[in-house]
């Protein structure tokens, strides 16, 4: 049996810098618990995989000749870790305040069946990032697909859906928690299969989380562990529509296997409109 404590997880796409940046704050900030990093490069081409080689030898490296996802590349390291948790981590974070010291310690002292935890997340600018939300329901994805949310921000069913009066200050369980950070009981994680491979990127985290709340687990969010997260770097690469055209394959596959299926063909219906909608926003983007 292992008494290695932590296996974390980065998936790498073109954030060679981002990614230095968070090793160095793993490095830095952890400094009472045992752990291993696992780094998995989704083929990228500003030479990550050479990076991580040369200037932190003991991390393990896999490096993927195509861009496999984010489920899959996760699914390739959490089959190798021996660690008590699984932290999945995104390049594009900071760790503060011995934030993995903390968190591996309030896991242990939980319940068994709290399986997920997740921190308080700032903006670069030291504001707070919202991390929690509920689960994504039929009408709430209709307004997000139609972008009626940026017409409408307070509607009542986007407040809920969003969180907006969720209190980051305070511990809680939740519904959800965003996939930046995500420490995980290794034997839950096993149990439920590991991530989806069906998700490419979007929803994966979202799935997992519904996976674990069917199973009796329990999501806890914990202001004492903080982090910085620079946010969505990786895809900042990638067109507007072709975002769109991501998020949709997940959304529609995520209401496919967990909700009703008259809901997943209604959904369907939207995707032209959306599509056409991102692809305005995005001319309206490059004219600014």
């Amino acid at each position: 049996m292992s008494n290695l404590e932590l296996s974390i997880i980065l998936v790498s796409w073109n954030t060679r810098d981002l990614i230095d940046q968070c090793l160095n704050s793993i490095y830095k900030e952890t400094n009472k618990i045992k752990f291993e990093i696992f780094v998995v490069d989704n083929n990228s081409h500003d030479n990550t995989a050479e990076m991580v080689k040369t200037k932190y030898p003991d991390i393990i490296l896999i490096a993927n000749k195509e861009n496999l996802g984010f489920a899959y590349a996760n699914n390739q390291a959490l089959k190798k870790s021996i660690g008590k948790y699984i932290l999945i981590l995104n390049p594009d974070t900071v760790i503060l305040n011995n934030a993995l010291d903390k968190a591996v310690e309030i896991l242990n002292n939980e319940k068994h069946n709290t399986a997920i935890l997740g921190p308080r997340t700032y903006n670069k600018d030291g504001s707070q990032q919202k991390t929690v939300w509920g689960d994504p329901m039929f009408l709430t994805q209709i307004i997000v697909l139609l972008k009626i949310r940026y017409i409408f921000p307070k509607l009542k069913i986007l407040k809920k859906y969003y969180k907006t009066f969720f209190n980051y200050k305070n511990k809680a369980y939740v519904d959800q928690i965003q996939g930046s950070f995500m420490l995980i009981r290794n034997e839950v994680i096993k149990k439920l299969n590991y991530f989806d491979e069906r998700f490419f990127i979007w929803f994966e985290e979202v799935d997992l989380c519904y996976r674990a709340r069917k199973a009796g687990y329990q999501i806890l969010y914990s202001p004492e562990i903080e982090i910085i997260h620079l946010g969505g770097e990786s895809f900042k690469q990638v067109m507007t529509i072709k975002k769109q055209q991501m998020y949709n394959r997940s959304l529609f596959y995520y209401f496919w296997k967990n909700k009703h299926r008259w809901q997943y063909f209604i959904l369907r219906l939207f995707e032209i409109p959306s599509l056409l909608l991102a692809l305005l926003a995005g001319f309206i983007k490059r004219l600014k």
